[in-house]
């Protein structure tokens, strides 16, 4: 137990668990903006897709 404890407070105190946090914190804020873009243009191919669609008209039998 002593020695997790002695690991914890040697992390806290090193510079790498502050940057680990940032560089998580960036890869959230990119994954975030991603799933949005991601989003947004899926609903805009949606729409131009069921627009070009609805002008197309089935072939008549004769």
């Amino acid at each position: 137990m002593r020695s997790l404890t002695k690991r914890l407070v040697s992390f806290m105190k090193a510079e790498d668990g502050p940057t680990a946090v940032e560089y998580a914190v960036m890869l959230a804020l990119i994954v975030v903006v991603c799933i949005a873009a991601i989003t947004t243009l899926g609903s805009n191919a949606n729409s131009t897709f069921s627009f070009v669609g609805s002008g197309i008209k089935p072939p008549t039998a004769s």
